[in-house]
């Protein structure tokens, strides 16, 4: 199918290219179909090199760097805004107020392409829930000739791009965090088979403290969905969700299905470890279910998923030493998870935390730590100095406390104190953003070359 006839000609102003690929896919897919493009970012050229170099072969592109204007969300056709713009951005109001359309490309996705979407959001679990349903989709897909697509908030995937891929047998799997729930919102739609893990602080910082504003954005996973729709959660989760529609004057109409994980058969060889991960897989089972799979196929789908990288990751082991990578635990509540998931009464945990500050409540995590670590190394950030003084009072009760600047001092340290039988944990409990990263993939790559580059130099 060709989309390419929405875009053709039509003058597009471009909100963040950003440097996780998804942006940059998405421009290079409206320049491809001829489309004048205006790209604004608030980083700078050299910031944003690598992506710009993407474009290069475009002759239609204008770039407005390391600011926004006003008057390039006027006279334009449609504003295709990154997720994380602002809730009040006044570039977004201006668009607006000239009537001119503000688009999210995960939501224009599904709206364009028509393919039935399985969407998935929560705080936590979202990816993991997202890749497990997609894998076990394209394992059966050869026996059902569908074309299973995989989009969202997913690396370096564009999802506009993704509608060159769309066929009549397509099925979209795709991750959508709060941000992008707002483009499905702002549409009136949600997914055809919507999955919710759980909801938790998190993004304060860009709802000002509001978690309502936050559930809002959420909710738009199931708020639209109609008849012969279904919604996937757990117990917890629906008493929230039916207070939340009660109080808009609506009713579920869709399907809504309960999982916890005592719904995961005992029997099943389960390779992701922690109480969490088992409602991980309860809620994709009862997803995939909807979808029609067979219960044989999605057990052994299930058994040969090995998870993702930076969450819970295992990336090896040195003289009796364990090391796992969960880059992604941007969150105490992630933190304790997994310390929850490796730990044990020995206290055989090497913590490594630390990183830039979401205005978290850090008093749950604080609480677990003494029960699992014997080592605690912090990541010397601006957000870690909130819970530092906290930290090196542990000492009195026995926890060896270490702080370092730099990841590579981090992990040398935690090498250092490790002994045969402990588990180096990298679990920093707090966003990548600030000095040191560019983002959270790019501390995930730093901490592996880094493990990796030990390991090689011990072997």
């Amino acid at each position: 199918m060709n989309y390419c006839h929405h875009f053709k000609g039509k003058k597009i102003t471009v909100m963040g290219l950003g440097l996780l690929g998804r942006g940059v896919g998405d421009a290079r897919f409206l320049a491809g179909c001829g489309a004048e493009l205006m790209i604004t970012d608030l980083k700078s050229r050299e910031q944003l090199a690598p992506s710009l170099a993407e474009l290069a072969e475009f002759s239609g592109i204008t770039y407005v760097l390391g600011e926004h204007r006003l008057e390039d969300f006027r006279g334009c056709d449609m504003v295709l805004k990154a997720a994380g713009v602002p809730l009040d951005s006044v570039y977004i109001a201006e668009a607006r107020a000239h009537g001119i359309p503000v688009e999210m490309s995960a939501a224009l996705f599904a709206r364009l392409s028509g393919v039935p979407i399985i969407g998935v959001t929560g705080t936590r679990g979202k990816s993991t829930v997202t890749h497990l349903i997609h894998y076990v989709l394209s394992q059966t897909a050869g026996k059902t000739s569908k074309k299973i697509l995989l989009g969202g908030n997913v690396r370096g995937v564009s999802n506009l791009a993704l509608l060159d891929e769309v066929t009549d047998a397509s099925i979209a799997v795709m991750e959508l965090d709060s941000w992008q729930l707002q483009g499905f919102g702002e549409q009136s739609i949600s997914p055809k088979i919507a999955v919710f893990t759980n909801f938790l602080d998190d993004h304060l910082n860009y709802y000002g403290g509001n978690r309502e504003k936050y559930f809002a954005d959420k909710a738009q996973i199931f708020l639209h969905q109609k008849q012969g729709d279904t919604f996937v959660t757990t117990p917890e989760m629906f008493e929230r969700t039916e207070v939340y529609v009660k109080a808009h004057g609506a009713t579920f109409a869709q399907e809504v299905v309960i999982v916890d994980e005592s719904l995961v058969p005992d029997e099943w060889t389960l390779p992701l470890i922690g109480l969490h991960n088992r409602l991980n897989i309860a809620l994709a089972c009862a997803a995939l279910r909807a979808a029609q799979v067979e219960d044989e196929a999605i057990r052994i789908g299930v058994e040969t998923f090995h998870g993702l990288p930076g969450r819970l990751e295992f990336l090896g082991e040195h003289n009796g030493v364990k090391i796992y990578n969960d880059n992604n635990a941007t969150t105490p509540d992630a933190t304790v998870a997994a310390l929850r998931a490796l730990g044990t009464p020995k206290k055989n945990v090497v913590l490594i935390i630390g990183g830039d500050d979401k205005n978290l409540d850090m008093s749950g995590l604080l609480a677990e730590i003494p029960y699992f670590c014997s080592h605690v190394v912090l990541f010397k950030e601006r957000g870690t100095e909130r819970i530092r003084d906290d930290i090196f009072a542990m000492k009195k009760d026995g926890l060896d406390v270490y702080e370092e600047e730099g990841l590579e001092a981090t992990v040398k340290r935690a090498f250092a104190v490790a002994k045969a039988g402990d588990i180096i944990l990298y679990s920093p409990a707090f966003t990548s953003f600030g000095k040191y990263f560019k983002n959270e993939y790019d501390r995930n790559d730093q901490f592996v070359a880094l493990v990796t580059e030990f390991l090689s130099k011990s072997s």
